[in-house]
């Protein structure tokens, strides 16, 4: 039936192909989970995990009505093979000790445990506030017109800006650059990456679609403990630098943010700090320090606007206090 099916997809989409091909062709842009490209990982995860089955919320599997296996953990640091499931539709969000930078090329790396044959896929988003998320302008090129099944999947030729384009250990890279502008987002100090699971069913009830209106046609049901994406990692290829040749804001760097106890701030001299709440009152001031970690814990949560000195450059930075 899975033949079937395949064959269905490649008569029904070969007039569309558009996007790079599966790990090993020429032109793949899959990265290997050992590449020396990859420079970093995440090191914080939340996860909210998603139903079994979507389209019958009473299912259950292995006790539950919602995707149970692997922890959240499994997929902080470099790719072991471990992952953890998020369900039909659910989410993970990772952050990082050392933001994410758009630099050129690609800039991170999403690692899913599938096999080279069988692909499911997410959405992903990127924050420099851990608030404002934009989602990267995903493609599918996948036929709708047949519902892939349980054991169906898509090919990566007809994906783009989806997660899980690429299974095994080869990971689907992202360019921060495809992410559309805006006031919220520092596309130079990304801190959070989210993935949320493709629901890959057809049925308008319960489809997920890309950039354009198509429903993202996935393999479907999936009514297992590890239905859903297996997110294994994020591996970051660009990381954010103290590079005063490339830009003056790259003359400090602070994180992490969102924040609870205390900022790190890296600045090549002494350094100035003022933090301002959002009445614009000076919340707190340090002059002339050499400090890397700075305690905020004091304050309460809320928005602050964070400004640095040093000799004659200043940068501003908004903070979550949490």
């Amino acid at each position: 039936m899975r033949t079937i099916i395949t064959g269905l997809l490649v008569s029904a989409s070969a007039f569309c192909q558009s996007y790079a091909p599966a790990a090993g062709m020429p032109g793949s842009t899959a990265v290997a989970s050992n590449s020396p490209q990859i420079t970093g990982w995440a090191t914080g995860i939340t996860v909210t995990r998603g139903p079994v089955n979507i389209a019958n919320p009473d299912f259950m599997a292995g006790g539950s009505n919602f995707a149970t296996s692997g922890q959240p953990d499994a997929a902080l640091g470099s790719v072991t093979g471990n992952s953890v499931s998020l369900g039909d539709g659910g989410q993970a969000t990772l952050s990082f000790g050392t933001p994410i930078t758009n630099e050129a090329g690609f800039d991170f790396v999403v690692f899913e445990n599938g096999a080279s044959d069988y692909l499911e896929l997410a959405f992903v988003e990127a924050s420099s506030d851990g608030i404002h998320f934009f989602r990267f302008p995903a493609h599918s090129q996948t036929q709708t017109g047949i519902q892939l099944g349980t054991f169906g999947s898509p090919l990566p030729e007809y994906l783009n800006n989806l997660a899980g384009k690429y299974g095994g250990r080869f990971g689907t890279p992202f360019n921060l650059s495809d992410l559309p502008d805006d006031l919220l987002l520092d596309k130079e100090s990304i801190t959070h990456i989210r993935i949320i699971d493709v629901v890959g069913s057809i049925d308008p009830a319960y489809a997920s679609y890309d950039q354009y209106g198509n429903a993202v046609n996935d393999s479907f049901p999936t009514p297992f403990v590890s239905c859903g994406f297996d997110l294994q990692g994020i591996g970051v290829i660009n990381q954010k630098t103290l590079d005063t040749a490339h830009n003056t804001l790259h003359q400090f760097m602070v994180y992490p943010n969102p924040a609870t106890d205390y900022i790190n701030v890296l600045a090549e001299d002494n350094y100035s700090i003022t933090a301002y709440n959002t009445q614009g009152s000076i919340v707190l001031n340090k002059e002339n320090s050499n400090a890397q970690r700075v305690d905020i814990a004091m304050l309460p949560s809320g928005f602050y606007l964070f400004v640095i000195r040093s000799g004659n450059r200043e940068a501003s930075y908004r903070i979550v206090k949490q």
